[in-house]
């Protein structure tokens, strides 16, 4: 049951990104977006995660909806959302590399990118029924993500927001 719970939520996400994606008509960004979500090494760690032990898909998420894997307590769904991370470049973790030297190197995101992690974080706040607008949840959460100073510059553009 928890598969087929968690197999309706992504693609319910997955129909309300394509929808934002095809707003900027990046209809191949929205058909592919999260098709990695399907693989073994992520669909059984999320819906274990997420649908296991009578939780649903809000589970570990802070009131805005914004999850921080590693604080899971699970190895195996911590995995697989590094997996997802690196997987699919609209998430700004592909875009961080930690150096040998324990320094952060901070790549600017394409824009292409960028666009469809915007319509990810909309496709996501409508999946999970948030009241938040984008820009109210970028404001919550700008400062969890390390972003290069353009990337931030060009997001907060895009959506609105004010400094």
């Amino acid at each position: 049951m928890k598969y087929l719970k968690y197999l309706n939520y992504v693609l319910r996400h997955k129909y309300f990104v394509f929808i934002e994606c095809a707003m900027f008509g990046m209809f191949w960004h929205g058909l592919l977006h999260d098709m990695s979500k399907f693989r073994p090494s992520e669909f059984i760690p999320y819906a274990n995660h997420f649908y296991g032990g009578g939780r649903d898909i809000k589970s570990g998420r802070d009131k805005s909806g914004y999850y921080r894997a590693g604080d899971s307590g699970e190895d195996s769904f911590d995995l697989a959302w590094l997996l997802h991370q690196k997987r699919n470049k609209h998430h700004w973790q592909w875009w961080v590399l930690l150096m040998d030297d324990g320094t952060t190197k901070i790549f600017e995101i394409e824009e292409k990118y960028v666009w469809e992690m915007i319509c990810d974080w909309r496709g996501a706040g409508k999946a999970q029924n948030s009241k938040l607008t984008t820009k109210e949840w970028y404001g919550i959460n700008k400062y969890k993500m390390t972003l290069h100073d353009n990337t931030r510059l060009f997001i907060e553009e895009m959506i609105g927001y004010k400094r």
